[in-house]
């Protein structure tokens, strides 16, 4: 049995917000020694509003794996951030699927500035989160219900789970990994990146 891991994209979305998750995903292995022999216990999917390529923040042109309307349950939903996050905040379309969602899956993830969506959603309404450091002044003023950490890189409430900026979700991804299938395993899956394993939790970007 695979993990299902869902990756909302869409235009304009930031490259390594979705394919830094992504690649930690793909590259987890429960057994180390049988790399190449082995797969993932993770099979992610990326999702979007229709089945059209969705062009990224730096042009890249990236095919959906299911729509919105088609995909299959998720067991972890990723959303992440990037330019497209700002056209998208009023989307009653996508914030109400965001709340279905949100019912149904078992962790909810964002990175950067997808937690802006997830604020808009009213997801975070009470909770404690974060987002990319030019974008904490926004995320105070704009949904003061939110408790926003400054100084953490990822920050975990409950079933929610948000992250610093753009290569912060390769630290939030490892974070799930390590929590679905301990800490060696993540670990190992970073190696293979040749990403540094997180020596402590502090935003790497002085606010």
């Amino acid at each position: 049995m695979h993990t299902q891991v869902g990756i909302l994209i869409f235009e304009n979305v930031e490259v390594l917000d979705f394919c830094g998750p992504y690649e930690v995903f793909v590259t987890t292995r429960l057994d180390e020694a049988r790399r190449r022999e082995t797969e993932s216990p993770y099979r992610v999917s990326l999702l979007a509003a229709t089945a059209d390529a969705v062009t990224t923040s730096g042009g890249m042109r990236v095919l959906p794996t299911h729509t919105l309307a088609d995909a299959p349950p998720q067991e972890i939903l990723v959303v992440p951030g990037g330019w497209g996050v700002r056209a998208l905040l009023e989307d009653a379309q996508l914030l109400d699927w965001l709340r279905e969602q949100s019912t149904r899956v078992k962790t909810l993830a964002s990175v950067c500035t997808g937690s802006l969506l997830l604020a808009s959603a009213g997801l975070l309404d009470g909770r404690e989160a974060t987002t990319h450091w030019r974008s904490l002044p926004f995320m105070k003023e704009r949904f003061p219900d939110v408790r926003v950490h400054e100084d953490l890189h990822v920050v975990e409430d409950g079933s929610i789970i948000s992250s610093a900026g753009i290569s912060a979700g390769i630290d939030l991804a490892l974070k799930l990994v390590a929590r679905d299938f301990g800490e060696e395993v993540a670990a190992n899956a970073a190696r293979n990146m040749e990403y540094p394993w997180p020596s402590d939790n502090r935003r790497r970007v002085v606010v």
